[in-house]
């Protein structure tokens, strides 16, 4: 797959991102070279990867075979654990700079440049930018209509629980309370079935119930890009980044955590500088408010990789 950026006589930046097959991962890195693009011609080519015994013999041996007839890179961007070795692989074998999303689980000396989400914790050095959570191909602006509002539940994570009921009462109260909204609702792949049965049993006329399965490839985006707010379940990490990368109003609903980490730390922080508003404060007359400078990490990142890498493409 080859993404391009409009025209340009400058020569491209070529790109590969590998992918471990999980779209939350995918997205971080499409995020980081859609913004790139945006800024110099990019010519992007999709490596699909995996870990293991082959990754880390490719590494020994100085080979790359799932991009032996592909351009060489200057850049090689991966996100998740198994493109960790993958990327080091790719880079013995055919040069260009390895650009790891996330804390790596191997030593971050070895990349040439890691952006880490500062929720992680580790400090940031020559080749270490800390990023507000992770990227995403989100792009700020839109309508952002107040009287539009929009409802984004996940499920049962490895950080969270998932109490239906608990979620099915906030549902009620935000749709109770603010009838001259228009919601929608959206499942997504983790949401239990009864729990997407229980919602489309609710009878509000501000409230429309969609189901992940039927939504068509972008309609998230879209639909951050029309509403004035947005409830997130707190489970759901990545999407409360996007919805504030959108420039909506972000509030995220209650769901209790298994054990207080990084990624529980990196919410409360959010809440603590009202960047966003938790279920709980909304209770006691805290008002969402839409981010107050733009929030878009993936602008930032690729900004940073122009001025110290590519600012003659």
């Amino acid at each position: 797959m080859s993404r391009n950026s409009p025209q340009s006589s400058a020569p491209p930046v070529i790109a590969w991102y590998l992918t471990d097959g999980k779209p939350g991962h995918e997205n971080q890195s499409i995020g980081l070279l859609e913004a790139l693009a945006r800024q110099v011609p990019v010519q992007a080519h999709r490596i699909r990867v995996s870990s293991g015994l082959r990754a880390l013999g490719w590494w020994g041996l100085g080979v790359f075979l799932s991009a032996k007839e592909l351009p060489a890179p200057h850049m090689i961007v991966g996100a998740g654990h198994g493109t960790h070795i993958p990327l080091l692989a790719a880079r013995r074998a055919r040069g260009g700079r390895a650009v790891v999303l996330m804390r790596p689980s191997l030593p971050l000396s070895w990349y040439d440049l890691c952006l880490v989400p500062e929720h992680d914790g580790i400090a940031a050095a020559a080749n270490i930018v800390l990023t507000r959570g992770v990227l995403n191909p989100v792009v700020s602006g839109g309508v952002h209509d107040p009287a539009r509002g929009l409802i984004l539940l996940g499920g049962p994570s490895r950080h969270y629980n998932w109490d239906p009921q608990n979620i099915l009462w906030q549902v009620q109260s935000l749709v109770k309370q603010e009838q001259e909204c228009q919601w929608v609702l959206s499942t997504s792949r983790r949401t239990p079935s009864p729990m997407l049965a229980a919602l489309q049993g609710l009878k509000f006329p501000n409230l429309k119930v969609f189901a992940c399965q039927i939504t068509s490839p972008g309609w998230v985006a879209e639909q951050l890009a029309l509403a004035g707010r947005v409830w997130v379940s707190e489970d759901s990490v990545s999407m409360v980044y996007e919805a504030l990368t959108s420039g909506a109003a972000v509030g995220v609903l209650n769901v209790p955590c298994k054990a207080w980490g990084r990624v529980v730390r990196g919410l409360d922080g959010l809440a603590e500088k009202r960047v966003v508003t938790t279920f709980t404060a909304w209770c006691q007359g805290q008002k969402l408010i839409p981010p107050r400078q733009q929030f878009n990490e993936a602008d930032r990142c690729a900004r940073i990789l122009v001025e110290r890498w590519f600012s003659g493409h």
